[in-house]
C-alpha cells in the first residue's frame, strides 16, 4: 500500500512521514489564506482610531495577500538554494514579528509595513515551501493530499474570525494583534517538520537526504570528481523561466489572474457588508465561519473526487466548473440583504470556493510536472499578486464612493466566471490535442524537463579528453535521480571513457 512508508522506492512515498508533512501544510495553508481575511474583523476599529476610509484600511489585507503571492519567485529561489526547512523557520519568525510590531503602530503606513509587508512575507516563506514539500511526498494520492491541506484555510478562517472578534472586544485591536503574532509562531513548528523524503531527486542539495550517499561516494572516489548535474542545476535552475513557454502554464496563469481579481473580494467585504445591512457584529462575524464550515467539507471531498481515475485526466475542466459556479454565486447573491439570504450565499460560496481551493494547485502540478512546479508556482503567485493589488482595494474604493455593495458583487462574480469560461475554452481548443493519451498523472512535462536538464549539464562539461591539472579527468557523475551508476575517475589522461 502507498502508506507503508518512505522507503518503498525511489518515487514519492505517498504516506509515511508524508502524513506529518500534510498536517503541517494544513496549518500553514490555514494561516496563509485565513489570516488576511480574519484581519478584516479589525477594520472598523482601525477606521475609527486612524480616521481612515474603508479603502485605506483594506490595503492591510491587500498588501498581506500581495506579499504572499508577489514574493513567489523569491521564495522559489530561496527554497532551491537553502531548502524548505530553513526558509520556513525564518518565515515563521517574520510573520510573528510583523503582527507584534503592528500592535504598536501609530499610523496606517506603519500598519502597511508591519502587518502587511512583514507578516505577508513571512506567510509567503511558509506557504510555498510547504506546497513544494507536499508534492515530494505524494503522487498517487496527490489530489486527496492537496484537498486535505487546502482544508486548513476554511478551518482556520472559521476559527480566526470569531477569535479576532473576541480579542477585539476584550483587548482592543492592539492586544488582538499582539496575541495573533504569538499564534503565528506555530509556523516555526510546522517548518521543523519539513524533512525531505529520501531519494527526492532534483531537489535542493543542502536539504536533500537522497544526495548524501552519492556525495560520499564522490568524495571517496577522489577530489577531482565533478557532480555535474548538481552544479549545473545550481547555476541555471534556481528559477526555471522556460516554463513560460508551456501552453498549459500560459492558460493556467491567465486563468489565475482573472480569478484573483474577484475571488477574494466577497470574503473580504462580507463582514462589513452584513454590518451595514443591520446584522449584529457577532452574527456578521459568524458568516465567515459558515463559509469556513462548508469549505471544510468541500475541499477534501473535491480532492477525493478529483483523484478518481476517470476524473483525474479532466481536472482542468472540473476546475473551470468550480470557477463558474463561484462567479454565478456572486452574481445571483448581489442583492442579498436579509440574514437568511446572506447565510444561503455563504453556503453556496463556501462550496464553490472550496472546490477552487482544492483544485488550483493540483491543476498546476498536472500541467507542468513536479520538477518545474516550484518555479511555476512562484511565477503564478507573482501574477496573482498584481491582481490582488487591483481587486480588493478597487472594490473598497467603489464602496466608499457609491455606498453600494451590489455593483461590487456583480464585478467580482463576472471576473471569476470569465476565468472559468476561459479555462474551459482554452483547455478544449489549445490543449486537448497535445494531451491525447497523456502520461500518468503528475508526470506531465517531467520527461522533457529531465532531458532539458541533462542538455544543460552537458553544455557545462569540458570536452572528452580535457585534462585536469593533476592529470585526473572530470567525468560526469549522474545525480541520484538520473541513474544507478557509480562515480568514475580516469587516472590515465589520454583514454576515452
Amino acid at each position: 500500500m502507498g502508506a507503508s512508508g518512505p522507503r518503498r522506492g525511489p518515487g514519492p512515498p505517498d504516506g509515511g512521514w508524508g502524513w506529518a508533512v500534510l498536517g503541517a501544510c494544513f496549518v500553514i495553508t490555514g494561516f496563509a489564506y485565513g489570516f488576511p481575511k480574519a484581519v478584516s474583523v479589525f477594520f472598523r476599529a482601525l477606521m475609527r482610531d486612524f480616521g481612515a476610509g474603508y479603502s485605506d484600511t483594506a490595503w492591510v489585507s491587500s498588501i498581506m495577500l500581495a506579499m504572499l503571492y508577489g514574493t513567489g519567485p523569491v521564495s522559489s529561489i530561496l527554497v532551491t538554494r537553502f531548502g524548505c526547512r530553513p526558509v520556513m523557520l525564518v518565515g515563521g519568525l517574520l510573520a510573528s514579528a510583523g503582527m507584534i510590531l503592528a500592535s504598536f503602530a501609530t499610523r496606517l503606513l506603519e500598519l502597511y509595513l508591519t502587518a502587511g509587508v512583514l507578516t505577508g512575507l513571512g506567510l509567503a516563506l511558509n506557504f510555498q515551501p510547504s506546497l513544494i514539500m507536499l508534492g515530494l511526498y505524494f503522487e498517487r494520492r496527490r489530489p486527496l493530499a492537496n484537498g486535505l491541506a487546502a482544508a486548513g484555510s476554511p478551518v482556520f478562517l472559521s476559527a480566526l474570525s470569531p477569535l479576532g472578534q473576541q480579542l477585539l472586544e476584550h483587548f482592543g485591536w492592539r492586544g488582538g494583534f499582539l496575541l495573533l503574532g504569538g499564534l503565528l509562531l506555530n509556523c516555526c513548528a510546522c517548518g521543523a517538520v519539513m524533512r525531505p523524503p529520501p531519494g527526492s531527486g532534483p531537489r535542493p542539495r543542502r536539504d536533500s537526504a537522497g544526495d548524501a550517499p552519492d556525495e560520499a561516494e564522490a568524495h571517496r572516489a577522489g577530489p577531482r570528481v565533478r557532480e555535474a548535474p548538481s552544479s549545473g542545476r545550481t547555476r541555471r535552475r534556481l528559477l526555471d523561466m522556460t516554463v513560460c513557454a508551456d501552453r498549459a502554464f500560459a492558460v493556467y496563469a491567465v486563468t489565475k489572474f482573472l480569478m484573483a481579481l474577484g475571488l477574494f473580494v466577497p470574503a473580504i467585504l462580507l463582514v462589513n457588508y452584513a454590518k451595514d445591512a443591520g446584522v449584529p457584529d457577532s452574527e456578521a462575524a459568524f458568516l465567515l465561519s459558515i463559509v469556513g464550515f462548508v469549505d471544510i467539507v468541500a475541499r477534501p471531498a473535491c480532492g477525493a473526487l478529483a483523484g478518481l481515475a476517470r476524473l483525474r485526466p479532466h481536472v482542468a475542466y472540473l476546475f473551470s466548473l468550480a470557477l463558474m459556479a463561484n462567479g454565478l454565486t456572486d452574481l445571483s447573491s448581489a442583492r442579498a440583504r436579509s440574514y437568511g439570504a446572506l447565510v444561503a450565499f455563504c453556503i453556496a460560496f463556501g462550496l464553490s470556493y472550496g472546490m477552487v481551493g482544492a483544485l488550483q494547485f493540483e491543476v498546476l502540478m498536472a500541467a507542468v510536472g513536479a520538477p518545474r512546479f516550484p518555479s511555476a508556482l512562484g511565477l503564478v503567485l507573482l501574477l496573482e499578486a498584481v491582481a490582488v493589488l487591483i481587486g480588493p482595494p478597487s472594490a473598497g474604493r467603489l464602496v466608499d464612493a457609491l455606498k453600494n455593495y451590489e455593483i461590487i458583487f456583480y464585478l467580482a462574480g463576472s471576473e471569476v466566471a470569465l476565468a472559468g469560461i476561459f479555462m474551459a475554452v482554452a483547455t478544449y481548443c489549445c490543449l486537448r490535442r497535445p494531451r491525447d493519451g497523456p502520461p500518468s498523472p503528475g508526470t506531465e512535462g517531467g520527461a522533457g524537463d529531465e532531458e532539458e536538464a541533462e542538455a544543460e549539464v552537458d553544455s557545462d562539461l569540458p570536452p572528452a579528453g580535457t585534462e585536469e591539472p593533476d592529470g585526473l579527468e572530470a567525468v560526469e557523475v549522474p545525480s541520484p535521480g538520473t541513474g544507478p551508476l557509480q562515480p568514475e575517475v580516469k587516472t590515465e589522461p589520454g583514454l576515452d571513457s
